[in-house]
């Protein structure tokens, strides 16, 4: 393997978990770069006060702007014990004061209760999963009935052509996840796109049926 495909598969590790310091200073830019879709995703759910809300696969801003909505309960769920440990110590208050939950978790194995949820979301997340249908199933299981889900899919046609992304990830086609997503039990789906260019990043906004 050469010397850039070693440095590619190294940042497509780091973006799927980063983890140590190269981990944080990725997680950092990952906030800075996804902060607009991200945003995007909060406002999407919809969520009013007293809300259970969840960021699974968590960097910060989601976690950051749904605490910002107005009596909601937010929950993360991360694999990264890196992402973790920032959280705790940036959101100690909110932790304190019981508005935000954090657990160690995997989108196939959820760590929350049947129905514990209003609304989730998850961005930039998919790519790393193996396992779609369990994946989808187990968001699906946490959810209440009416509950939104707001999955955020960068396009594939425009994530192939990153170089980064030749090791790690699955870019599936945007109607794979919504042919899945329906088997789920997710209905409807909206296709949403953040932006009017080509290449836009998708927002996969699912209601699970009451």
């Amino acid at each position: 393997m050469s010397l850039v495909d070693r440095a590619l598969t190294a940042l497509a590790r780091q973006l799927g978990e980063p983890t140590g310091f190269a981990g944080r200073i990725v997680g950092r830019l990952l906030n800075r770069t996804n902060r607009s879709i991200v945003v995007a995703a909060v406002a999407a759910t919809e969520c009013g006060p007293a809300a259970h809300v969840a960021d699974i696969g968590f960097g910060g801003v989601g976690l950051e702007a749904l605490l910002e909505c107005d009596g909601t309960v937010v929950h993360g769920v991360e694999m990264s014990e890196t992402m973790l440990a920032e959280a705790r110590h940036r959101f100690s208050s909110d932790i304190a004061r019981g508005r935000l939950h954090l657990q160690s978790g995997r989108m196939e194995s959820l760590p929350l209760a049947d129905s514990a949820l209003d609304a989730i979301i998850s961005t930039n997340t998919i790519y790393f999963v193996s396992d779609l249908a369990t994946a989808l199933r187990e968001l699906a299981r946490v959810l209440a009935p009416g509950g939104r889900l707001v999955l955020g899919v960068g396009d594939p046609d425009q994530m192939s052509t990153m170089p980064f992304t030749r090791t790690g990830f699955r870019l599936r086609p945007i109607d794979q996840l919504v042919s899945a997503l329906r088997d789920a039990g997710f209905d409807p789906i909206d296709d949403r796109r953040v932006g009017d260019k080509p290449g836009a990043f998708h927002l996969l906004v699912c209601d699970r049926p009451v």
